[in-house]
């Protein structure tokens, strides 16, 4: 057995919460937690969504918002505790710790998720009480067990969903969240849930995808889902498996504790390198482990019916017409998902003045996020707001399609810099190339190592970030040395019909190379592009040889025979 399924074993994870309290209370040090808990205890606080930051005695923690979907009161909240007390001491640069986004900001990810930087632990009871008031919680945000479940972020508004998924969604993250029970499985566990025909939810790189199906019951049709398994990124990726499995909206619940409880009994706990759910999909194959489950299920599982997805919408940026006559929502483009706590708050507000009664504030997958239910006479108005002008419904391609992780600012994981970085080159690349008209999205991610939470593998543009040696001695980092930063570079990546993980096409790439090999490409993509073809369609048609003769020629310092992640 493992270290960390030594310490799940020693003590169940979600007692970690009422310790918690009494850690804040005494006023402990990272040192005295973990020697008053005898060990193990960084790994258990994830159960209530705190990770350590790489800077001491400070955490993230993250949020969770099933399907991504807040009131404004909820908004406003998360937006005022960030404002309070995710602040930067002055030894870390306090109000200026961060050149582009200063202090107490927020970052949305890419699982609906909010995360907060600077948060000492005598401040984590009264953020919770803060959230209890208004029905929010980080319980279970990290950790071996079920995360936030996604859904459609237009869920009850958008033309593209065949039913309004939402319901289904809140139900199935309630059932786990603080489920002793599911709470100790053997690794993370996503679930997405959508009935929007788009997919926009991403069931196809989630452990659990259900996605909108018809299918003819005792005479008549029933809406509901069909079943993905399997799916997942970092090392090892894999795009999931249909089951042959028609589900009930009302059987959801029942369905996705089946497969948890398949993957409890199961999944391999003695090494974590390959005890992801899709490993033991792929191991036992998608039949043996359907039918795993349906000996797990309590509920009848017809046979599927008629799938209703369409394909992948890989945002809601711009101003959109509800199905609701007469309303709006407006999708606000926030690159690498980061922005300050006060601006948050002011969405919120905003949400709350323009809208109805049932405007909402809405997290998207791809780091956005969207206000809904407003009247289309108010939407000039809301976009005149401050915080619109920042966060424009209207971005360049590649500003649009930015997606990015935390990166080696916080976590102790990553490689290299990331947001700063993202939104540098985001807006860089909107004013040096000119992108086709009819492409509103370039996907370009950056994760700063291989674990993939900027998602990578499914982006037009992939990096993961790398250490590079650089050939010229001539060519120096800050320290003066010829170490810099530098990433894998992949292309060709896509969710949908025609899914497909990007082409690792060249490897550890020196970060000031890409932005002129990115130049070479698309001078190369506009000249030989086809009618409509996209970039990522033209990458796959280009071979990779090609492909990196195209951007070796770009007028940059490029790696030869580098040291690859050292």
């Amino acid at each position: 057995m493992n270290t960390t399924e030594q310490y799940k074993q020693n003590k169940h994870p979600l007692d970690v919460i009422d310790d918690v309290y009494e850690y804040a209370e005494d006023g402990l040090s990272f040192e005295e937690i973990e020697e008053r808990a005898g060990g193990g205890e960084w790994e258990r606080l994830k159960w209530a969504g705190m990770y350590a930051q790489k800077q001491e005695g400070y955490f993230m923690i993250r949020t969770k918002v099933p399907g991504g979907k807040l009131t404004p009161e909820q908004a406003a909240v998360i937006g005022e505790v960030t404002d309070d007390l995710a602040v930067a001491p002055e030894e870390y640069g306090g109000e200026e710790q961060n050149e582009l986004w200063g202090d107490a900001y927020l970052d949305i990810t890419t699982r609906q998720d909010i995360q907060k930087h600077w948060i000492r632990i005598e401040d984590v009871p009264e953020m919770w009480d803060r959230y209890d008031e208004v029905g929010l919680t980080t319980v279970q945000g990290c950790g071996d067990s079920a995360r936030n479940v996604l859904g459609c972020p237009a869920a009850g508004i958008s033309d593209h969903e065949c039913f309004n998924a939402q319901p289904v969604v809140d139900a199935v993250s309630e059932f786990f969240t603080g489920n002793r029970e599911y709470a100790n499985l053997p690794r993370k566990f996503k679930l997405t849930i959508t009935g929007c025909a788009h997919d926009c939810a991403q069931s196809q790189i989630n452990d659990i995808g259900l996605v909108p199906a018809k299918k003819e019951l005792g005479g008549e049709y029933h809406y509901g889902f069909h079943a993905r398994v399997g799916g997942g990124l970092s090392d090892g990726p894999r795009m999931a498996s249909e089951l042959d499995v028609f589900i009930e909206p009302e059987d959801a619940v029942e369905f996705c504790r089946a497969v948890a409880q398949t993957f409890k009994e199961l999944g391999d706990r003695n090494n974590r390198g390959v005890c992801r759910m899709r490993y033991l999909v792929e191991q036992m194959g998608p039949s043996a482990f359907e039918e795993a489950v349906r000996d797990r299920c309590t509920v009848d599982l017809p046979e599927s019916g008629e799938g209703l997805t369409e394909g992948y919408q890989g945002d809601h940026v711009g101003v959109h017409d509800q199905k609701q006559d007469g309303l709006t929502y407006v999708g606000f483009n926030v690159i690498a998902g980061r922005m300050g706590g006060e601006e948050f708050a002011e969405a919120a507000r905003a949400a709350k003045e323009y809208g109805t009664e049932d405007a909402s504030v809405r997290l998207a997958t791809d780091q956005n996020f969207l206000i809904t239910h407003i009247p289309e006479e108010n939407v000039e108005d809301l976009l005149a707001e401050p915080f619109a002008q920042d966060y424009q419904p209207d971005p360049g391609a590649f500003s649009r399609g930015a997606v990015g992780c935390t990166g080696n600012e916080f976590c102790n994981y990553a490689i290299i810099e990331t947001k700063k970085r993202t939104k540098r080159w985001a807006r860089e690349l909107d004013e040096r190339i000119d992108v086709p008209d009819d492409i509103d999205a370039i996907r370009m991610h950056m994760s700063g190592c291989s674990a993939s939470c900027a998602q990578p593998q499914i982006a037009d543009i992939g990096f993961r970030g790398e250490t590079v040696k650089l050939e010229d001695e001539n060519s120096t980092n800050e320290e003066g040395d010829n170490i810099v930063e530098g990433m894998d570079f992949g292309l060709g990546g896509s969710l949908g019909a025609d899914n497909e993980f990007v082409d690792w096409v060249e490897n550890a790439v020196p970060a000031q190379s890409v932005l002129p090999a990115l130049e070479q490409l698309f001078e190369a993509y506009g000249d030989e592009r086809d009618d409509g073809e996209r970039f990522y369609e033209w990458t796959r048609r280009v071979d990779n040889e090609r492909l990196r003769r195209i951007m070796q020629g770009a007028d940059a310092p490029v790696a030869r025979g580098v040291a690859h992640g050292d």
